[in-house]
């Protein structure tokens, strides 16, 4: 084991840790903690009723606990706090626990202190989880050994002492994670930046600092990668130190990856420019997956080959929630595209089909414009289908709009996703494609746009 993890362990040894959220991170790290034989409470905002098998699996090993709605109200008496991706950094209890000389941290903060191979971060407000997946696939298939985690797959720290030095471990960020960084990757991927969980950051400017943090800790020896196409992320590179690099679907980059006039991938560095594989090649669809494959390009070269990039987006059939084709029935293709939270992700996902489409939209309310979307809604939806919290609000941005026609695109209200998929079933035809693809987050009525995924794919599946 790396010294750095041990004297980790040792140094919490007789001090009193608290966990906020019983969430896949958190759990996960509770269970390794308590097999330290370290002193582990468990503070969350749930009855010990809805905590369920989780409570009585970490009751059994110890953990104490918590909860109800005053669980934030005594961090003081812990010496070490973790707090999960979901609870926000600057929330007023958990300042004034810092302030009273706790350690308040995240198991990402910590992952990136003690992890002892070359790091691979992605931020963004679209794209982030499958340039993230792309990256490690293409290492991967250079047989490397990948640890995959962050805000996907596993809490990266409880696996700390598995990982070799000679590994890659290549993680997602979220703003929520990164507002409180202060480590760098040795290579760091911004896609883009657009409005999204202003609910949370309450400004632009707070959610454009968060994504900044990524960049502000890098050194002389580091790799980052920023989207040209982006205003916001194009403004970030008087931050960056060290080998800036660019990707670009619209134009030739000098450093990085592009999409050149005749539809190819192209590497680019100071060697030259290799052209790679040609865009139809990429076996998911739309054009953001482009730039996704670029990012990922800019992120790996040199470390993977051209022949591997080519045989992943060769094979690669994409991850879940994202444009998923979930089953042809009766001639209608039916899509899970749950990860569009946003009104980009959604025109990213729109752009992805030739014709129109019918639309299943509509969610919790994340405080984010939604005008943006009504052209691309009326450009490309015959059928607009719409249900949860920002239901008003969509439909008045559409109707708002000065092109918008209600004979040309009817605009229907349903209260749930069963309601939902039955009036899409009665609107299509053969030819037809229907698209759950929210531009909302997904808390009004499930616990994680994975679970809304899940529901409407189980829904469709048994038309």
């Amino acid at each position: 084991m790396d010294n750095r993890v041990s004297r980790f362990f040792d140094g919490l040894k007789g001090k009193q840790i608290a966990f906020i959220g019983v969430g896949v991170s958190n759990t996960g790290l509770i269970r390794l903690m308590c097999k330290k034989g370290l002193s582990c409470t468990l503070c969350d905002k749930k009855s010990w009723e809805q905590l369920g098998e989780v409570g009585q699996e970490l009751r059994e090993l110890g953990v104490a606990f918590d909860l109800g709605e005053g669980y934030l109200d005594h961090l003081t008496r812990y010496d070490v706090v973790f707090r999960s991706p979901g609870m926000y950094f600057n929330n007023g209890k958990l300042a004034a626990a810092r302030a009273a000389g706790v350690a308040v941290t995240s198991e990402m903060e910590v992952f990136f202190d003690l992890c002892p191979c070359k790091k691979y971060a992605v931020t963004g407000s679209d794209g982030k989880t499958t340039t993230t997946t792309l990256i490690a696939e293409m290492l991967a298939a250079e047989g490397r050994t990948v640890h995959i985690g962050g805000n996907i797959g596993k809490p990266l720290l409880c696996h700390i002492e598995e990982i070799g030095p000679d590994d890659a471990a290549v993680v997602e960020l979220s703003s929520f994670q990164l507002v409180s960084m202060r480590q760098a990757a040795d290579v760091a991927v911004v896609t883009n930046v657009t409005p999204n969980h202003l609910d949370v950051h309450g400004t632009m400017e707070e959610y454009i600092g968060a994504k900044q943090q990524l960049l502000l800790h890098q050194n002389a020896f580091s790799r980052t990668i920023l989207g040209w196409d982006n205003a916001v992320t194009r403004s970030f590179a008087p931050i960056v130190r060290g080998d800036l690099r660019w990707f670009s679907r619209r134009e030739p980059v000098e450093r990085g990856a592009f999409l050149d006039s005749e539809g190819y991938l192209c590497a680019a560095d100071e060697k030259g420019v290799t052209r790679l594989f040609h865009r139809g090649d990429i076996r998911i669809p739309g054009v953001h997956n482009i730039e996704n494959y670029l990012a990922a390009i800019a992120a790996v070269w040199g470390e993977a080959s051209p022949r591997t990039m080519h045989t992943v987006a060769r094979v690669f059939g994409g991850v879940e929630h994202r444009i998923e084709l979930v089953r042809e029935l009766d001639g209608v293709k039916w899509y899970n595209d749950s990860i569009a939270s946003s009104p980009t992700r959604t025109i990213a996902g729109l752009d992805s089909f030739v014709g129109r489409v019918i639309l299943i939209a509509g969610g919790y309310d994340k405080k984010i414009p939604y005008e943006p979307l009504a052209p691309k809604i009326i450009e490309k939806v015959k059928y607009l289908i719409l249900m949860g919290a920002t239901a008003d609000k969509i439909e008045h941005a559409v109707t708002a709009c000065p092109d918008y026609d209600r004979e040309k695109l009817p605009i229907y209200r349903v209260d749930d996703m069963q309601q939902a998929v039955a009036k899409a079933r009665e609107l299509a035809h053969e030819g037809d494609v229907v698209t759950m693809s929210p531009a909302s987050a997904s808390f009004d009525k499930y616990h994680n746009f994975e679970e809304r995924g899940r529901h409407f794919k189980s829904i469709v599946n048994a038309l």
